[in-house]
């Protein structure tokens, strides 16, 4: 979500055309997603995390059973030659939380404040209603000293300006590799005495077929584990064919996962944490999901499996120089435990939602 928007003078430029792109007309998406990449990368600098182009081409053409995807285009004229000046993109859940649209609007920086963000933005809604879509969510990335809701700054008063309720504040914080030996051990030795019923197991790329359910349980259930805030949210689907499909797309995308878990003295799956590289951007990893059986916390598993995963990612790739995650502004033990890891914050991200009244 970029800028807020004024209205458009028609005598200053050709109205704003919406289209929606064909993943499969490398030319088009190529278009989009440079407007895409460079609204994000004006806002956050080096910060930024867009989806590479390799990455949305492999997501949009097969997205699997789990979700649909779509791109839309704002251009301006009719002509062959018409630049795309705004980025739409839009995912539907399609085995869980069956009334939300997940949508996001960027502008070029320098075609903002024209109304081409308010008119795509209508597009997308009218999209997600056809869809049977009544509960909107989007989220706006912003400097880290304009505070949790972004007050003032131009992303989240274009998603307030349209109707968009804050919900839930994230801070994005940065870890910069490698971790010292010594602290891994120290934090790993410390956590070890409260978890000596359980086992920990890493490993890099799929997950083990031995423990595919227990990790479709635990990550489906992530979503709303975490804190949510004001969002309306469901449990994701838990079916193990989804994980599979997510494996063969991160294959198709360029992307390695780097896992851990926590089995119990059953083997139950109870704990796990994930760090994900990509090919499209060396010395950048992203850490995704980490989370603990509520029935399970108090052992200091989050620690266990947050560490672990992190040595891995160190033998494995010693060329990775930094980990980028996002931890809920209320999330206080997960923040705590990324602190003692070096973790510090550097910019924000809002997420924010609306309902759509039912058509009378």
């Amino acid at each position: 979500m970029t800028s807020p928007e004024r209205a458009q003078d028609p005598g200053q430029e050709p109205p704003l055309r919406v289209v929606e792109v064909d993943p499969f007309d490398d030319a088009a998406l190529a278009a989009w997603h440079q407007v895409y990449a460079a609204a994000e990368a004006h806002d956050l600098g080096d910060l930024a995390t867009p989806w590479q182009l390799a990455e949305v081409r492999a997501m949009m053409q097969r997205p699997g059973s789990g979700s649909w995807q779509g791109a839309w285009a704002g251009v301006l004229g009719d002509g062959p030659d018409a630049p795309v000046v705004a980025a739409g993109w839009m995912r539907i859940p399609l085995l869980d939380n069956l009334d939300r649209a997940e949508l996001t609007v960027h502008v070029l920086p320098t075609h903002r404040r024209r109304g081409h963000g308010s008119a795509l933005l209508a597009h997308l809604e009218q999209v997600a209603r056809e869809r049977g879509r009544r509960i909107l969510a989007t989220e706006t990335a912003y400097p880290y000293a304009a505070g949790p809701a972004g007050d003032g700054v131009p992303g989240p008063e274009l998603a307030r300006a349209r109707g968009y309720v804050f919900g839930l504040g994230d801070v994005q914080r940065r870890l910069r590799l490698p971790v010292a030996t010594d602290l891994l051990d120290r934090l790993a030795g410390e956590a070890a005495g409260h978890h000596a019923a359980y086992t920990l197991r890493s490993w890099v790329g799929p997950v083990p077929e031995e423990l595919l359910v227990g990790w479709a349980e635990l990550t489906a259930s992530l979503m709303t584990e975490a804190p949510t805030g004001e969002l309306d949210l469901e449990p994701e689907s838990a079916d193990p064919r989804v994980v599979r499909e997510r494996e063969e797309l991160l294959e198709r995308q360029g992307r390695t996962s780097h896992a851990t878990v926590a089995l119990d003295a059953d083997g139950a799956v109870v704990a796990y944490s994930e760090l994900v590289t990509t090919v499209h951007e060396p010395g950048r990893a992203y850490q995704w999901g980490t989370l603990v059986r509520r029935a399970h916390r108090g052992h200091r598993l989050g620690v266990a499996v947050k560490v672990a995963t992190l040595r891995l990612l160190q033998e494995r790739r010693p060329d990775v120089t930094q980990v980028l995650t996002y931890n809920a502004e209320v999330n206080d033990h997960m923040i705590a435990v990324n602190e003692l890891l070096g973790f510090e914050p550097v910019a924000r991200l809002g997420e924010f939602q609306k309902v759509l009244e039912p058509r009378g």
